[in-house]
């Protein structure tokens, strides 16, 4: 049996306990993929020496760090895995500034594949297409034969082409899904942007039904691997979806295992049928009972249910307490009638809740919708979840803080490069009031920080830069959006560590450096507790380990 003693490390745990005041250690050891001791390389090293193996003698290997950082490895409190990897293989179009920039990279995707069946894109911006809503007839212009399907960047909007329209069978009778909306012009002709659940109903569905396992398979490894190289270990799946468990379930069967464990909300959308919708959250409860019982049950585990419950603020589709300042508002996907009945079967099967909640009148919803549930269903350990909360009022933000809610956000979502449109649509005082952090630490919320890739950059590090000084990855001469929200550095590490943990009800495992958890964690060439945050963006993870194994080390 071998024990690994890391060592000359600057150990960022996570972690504050009384045995354990303060969140810095210098050494750390592990076994069989556990952390076994933190502390003093002296204390580390007696306790290697006084552990028994119970099994024989006892290899102690030292591993010197050489002063690298090492932190908890990072947790994704919100992704979609199979999303962010057919995304890798898309056309990237976030960085396009004009319409002639997204039409010239598509075309020589299309040169480069003249085969394929479709153009697929992702990522782009409305104020790339000039403050006009995006068309077919865009599309059209350069690509007027191939279908050509286009995620926007916050993957609540679909912009098609004329081939696509035809393919899907899009025509003046097709009627708008609930909580969607399929734009059309004065004379009820589709215009080829499809918002909401109209996007993912028609265009998603339809694409889905052309995919095969494999496909997704191969979507899952690409998404494993690109986490393990910005230093994730762990994540919570936003729209898990029965492909997306087959094939989860494939690859464990596949290897052994999962490249790292991951958590799961089951996403549902609303049928108009209650009766159908409530079934719907009763069989999620029966589906975490399989997967707990099967052979994946150590690597994937279904959390709850996720509601999305309205859209976004650059579409004008999320709900606002006052509307937009175009003079519009949207209704909530899920109204406060529609989900009760749902959301308090979930609650009462133990599910934790996770809703998608951008306005501020629809994060009032969703705690209205929580006080139902623990009225109803009476008082436990919960951890139900409001995620982005972009807009939101001060007494939500103080009835979180009593109902015990998790504050689930993403920093990349504020990079000032992505805001003018989102700044423009709210149009008063709103739009300088976005992403309150601060309120939330000091009401006492629980935060976690993710990404919700692919609907923005994957990546750990600039997200962990933006939540320390508000300013932009994507354009860093640009002025910082409200730097006095942000976090301090250790407050934001863990907050993308064990504050993923406990929101992903994963904390019993993970997310700190502390003996007895799994050995999960990312060796980094600099330290962001003290070194100025613009030396992030010009470093990258070195190494991640997850259970005690270095699964990726950088070249």
């Amino acid at each position: 049996m071998t024990t690994t003693l890391y060592r000359n490390a600057v150990v960022f745990t996570a972690d504050a306990m009384p045995e354990q005041p303060s969140p810095i250690a210098e050494a750390f050891a592990v076994e069989h993929g556990r952390f076994i001791a933190v502390g003093s390389i002296e204390e580390v090293r007696a306790a290697v020496g006084g552990v028994s193996s119970g099994a024989g003698s006892r290899e102690v290997v030292e591993l010197d760090l050489k002063g690298r950082f090492v932190a908890p490895g990072f947790i994704d409190s919100h992704t979609h895995l199979v999303g962010f990897g057919e995304s890798l293989g898309r056309v990237q179009l976030r960085d396009c500034a004009s319409l002639a920039e997204m039409q010239e990279r598509l075309v020589a995707a299309r040169g480069a594949d003249p085969e394929a069946a479709r153009v697929l894109g992702s990522g782009w911006l409305f104020d790339a297409v000039g403050g006009a809503q995006p068309t077919a007839a865009m599309l059209d212009e350069v690509l007027p034969d191939v279908p050509v399907y286009l995620d926007a960047n916050d993957f609540h909007s679909t912009w098609v082409n004329s081939a696509a329209l035809r393919e899907l069978g899009i025509n003046r009778d097709t009627p708008d899904p609930v909580g969607g909306e399929v734009v059309r012009d004065a004379d009820g002709n589709a215009t080829g942007l499809l918002l909401e659940t109209a996007g993912t109903q028609y265009a998603w569905a339809f694409l889905r039904s052309q995919s095969t396992e494999e496909d997704v398979i191969a979507a899952l490894d690409r998404a494993f691997a690109t986490y393990l190289e910005a230093g994730v270990t762990g994540a919570t799946e936003m729209s898990l979806n029965s492909a997306e468990v087959e094939g989860l379930r494939a690859i464990v069967a596949r290897d052994g295992r999962l490249p790292f464990p991951i958590t799961a909300h089951w996403i549902l959308e609303p049928t108009g049928d209650t009766a159908r919708d409530v079934e719907g959250a009763e069989g999620i409860a029966e589906l975490r009972e399989e997967i707990a019982a099967g052979p994946a049950a150590d690597w994937l585990r279904i959390a709850g249910v996720k509601f999305i419950m309205d859209g976004v603020i650059d579409a004008c589709t999320a709900t606002m307490i006052e509307p937009y300042a175009n003079g519009s508002n949207a209704e909530p996907i899920w109204t406060f009638e529609r989900l009760l009945p749902v959301a308090e079967t979930a609650d009462h099967a133990g599910l934790q809740i996770a809703m998608h909640a951008i306005g501020d009148r629809t994060s009032q919803i969703a705690l209205d919708v929580i006080e139902h549930c623990v009225r109803v269903n009476g008082p436990r350990n919960r951890r139900h979840r409001i995620e982005h909360l972009e807009s939101v009022a001060d007494d939500t933000i103080i009835r979180m803080a009593e109902l015990g809610v998790i504050a689930s956000m993403q920093p990349v979502h504020c990079d000032p490069a992505v805001l003018d449109n989102w700044k423009a649509q709210l149009g008063d005082e709103r739009q300088e009031l976005g992403f309150p952090w601060h309120k939330f630490r000091d009401a006492g919320v629980a935060v976690t920080l993710g990404t919700d890739a692919p609907t923005a950059p994957h990546e750990a590090i600039p997200n962990l830069y933006i939540a320390l000084t508000g300013a932009s990855v994507l354009a860093p001469e640009r002025a910082p959006y409200h730097p006095e929200r942000a976090f301090t550095p250790a407050e934001a590490l863990a907050a993308l560590t064990a504050g993923g943990a406990f929101a992903g009800e994963m904390d019993g495992t993970t997310g700190r450096i502390r003996a007895g958890l799994n050995a999960n964690f990312v060796v980094l060439d600099v330290n962001p507790l003290e070194t100025a945050p613009a030396a992030l963006l010009e470093t990258r993870v070195h190494s991640t380990t997850v259970l005690g194994e270095e699964l990726h080390r950088a070249r």
